[in-house]
């Protein structure tokens, strides 16, 4: 427990909302409730808001911005189940070192997956007193759960995940259009969001090449096609239920824009994350045998990003998320460098902010962007933007000193998360996080690591 009931963080570059620069202000949060309780925009000691020294916890940004926390909103820490793969100690202890002060934990790859009230109590019993941030769940939509999604939307999660091809896992199949059909029905008057994995179709079985090592092989089997014909079927489901927010989660087809530019501009309910492996990797670069480079939908051609990065600018991508998908190194196949048998999935919290800041210097990003990116959109997305993704009296008082200059190298021992491999591995970034605050608590600081006394992360 603190011993001050508040903490004033004053700063000369401050992110506040309405603002298209950053200001002077002075934030001031009350730890009991861990809320925002005023902000001046102005330079303020303790005295002048009539408090005394004993009261505060005064924290003086010097040269670092203060932004509001970060909100990842696809993030998968499969505990229960696959703890050995991540747990919500070490992902929300990487997640805060890189600024992420909430998360959205995935329905999958855990054991149980999120698809009853049941498997989610599992998954919060899991969870409680190990999280450095806080944490909201998603649910899933599987064949015949259909009687479980309202009783997940009164429990707490803040909306469904599925899927139109093969997951991965046994435990979480695909859904066709009728499983659709039944879930939609009970979640159009819920006030709920349903995510899709989008791919959709026969994977090509008449390679060009086939060398399971090399990248072009996988990049090849999941053709762009796959997200178009899924993203068309979506649109044409959500048409039909026009009440029912859907969302495309990480999008790397750039050959799908234009679906979601004429499905927003008809006013649809259509919402898309893209991630930052397909904002800041090339398909060109990557090495043969290194399936640390291996999600799905792949990392496509340097063209390609380049126009999710536009797709981005114009607002017609809402958003960026990590999904975090990890596993233990083995499933990898380090030894034998197999892309197409590999686990496919890349590891990224923690970084995410510097990836973005680093490559978005190259393309005239602003940080005011990026941080609503990261966190504005983000909070929105997941049905959170009440309390997070903003300095705002009334919300939570979650906040971040970031050095936007200072440069480092991406090395195993900076990551946080359990199993330490990485794609950005060897590359240099530019921007680290300096601190992290959790409802005005610190939980992380770059020279001093982890605040141990107690988890304070909370179960939302």
């Amino acid at each position: 427990m603190t011993s001050t009931p508040f903490l004033l963080c004053t700063g000369s570059r401050v992110l506040l909302p309405g603002e298209d620069e950053l200001v002077e202000a002075s934030v001031l949060i009350d730890q009991s409730s861990g809320s925002i309780v005023d902000i001046q925009r102005c330079l303020k000691t303790p005295e002048q808001l009539g408090l005394s020294l004993d009261q505060v916890e005064w924290v003086q940004a010097g040269k670092n911005v203060v932004l509001p926390g970060l909100v990842d909103a696809h993030v998968h820490l499969n505990e229960p189940g696959r703890t050995d793969w991540e747990g919500f100690r070490t992902g929300t202890r990487a997640a805060a070192s890189g600024g992420v002060t909430t998360l959205v934990d995935m329905p999958l790859n855990s054991l149980p997956p999120t698809t009853t009230v049941q498997n989610l109590e599992a998954k919060r019993k899991a969870a409680r007193g190990q999280c450095y941030t806080d944490v909201a769940f998603w649910g899933g939509v599987i064949p015949g759960n259909q009687d479980h999604l309202k009783p997940l939307v009164n429990a707490g999660v803040r909306g469904f995940k599925c899927f139109l091809v093969e997951s991965g896992v046994d435990e979480f199949p695909l859904v066709e259009e009728g499983d659709l059909e039944l879930a939609m029905k009970e979640l159009e008057d819920a006030f709920s969001v349903l995510l899709f994995h989008a791919e959709l179709g026969d994977f090509p079985s008449d390679l060009k090449s086939s060398d399971p090592r090399e990248y072009s092989t996988f990049l090849e089997s999941r053709p762009q096609r796959l997200e178009t014909d899924a993203i068309s079927f979506v649109i044409k489901m959500l048409t039909d239920h026009p009440k029912l927010r859907c969302h495309i989660v990480h999008l790397s087809a750039a050959s799908a824009l234009p679906l979601i530019r004429e499905a927003k501009l008809l006013g649809l309910l259509l919402t898309v994350e893209t991630c930052f492996h397909y904002l800041c990797l090339d398909a060109e670069d990557i090495p043969s045998g290194h399936a640390e480079f291996k999600c799905c939908p792949p990392v496509r051609e340097s063209s390609n990003r380049d126009q999710l990065w536009e797709a981005l600018k114009q607002g017609l991508i809402d958003c960026v998320v990590s999904d975090h998908s990890p596993c233990v190194i083995p499933l990898k196949r380090p030894e034998d460098g197999n892309l197409m048998a590999a686990w496919g999935g890349i590891s990224t919290l923690g970084l995410g902010l510097s990836l973005l800041w680093t490559e978005g210097n190259k393309r005239n990003v602003s940080l005011l962007q990026i941080i609503d990116w990261m966190s504005g959109q983000t909070a929105n997305h997941a049905g959170l933007g009440h309390i997070k993704g903003q300095l705002k009296v009334g919300y939570d008082g979650d906040f971040v000193l970031w050095d936007p200059d200072i440069e480092f190298e991406v090395s195993s021992d900076l990551l946080n998360y359990k199993n330490k491999i990485s794609p950005y591995d060897g590359m240099r970034l530019r921007g680290r996080v300096e601190r992290t605050y959790l409802r005005g608590r610190m939980v992380f600081d770059s020279i001093q690591g982890f605040n141990e006394i107690f988890p304070v992360g909370q179960l939302l």
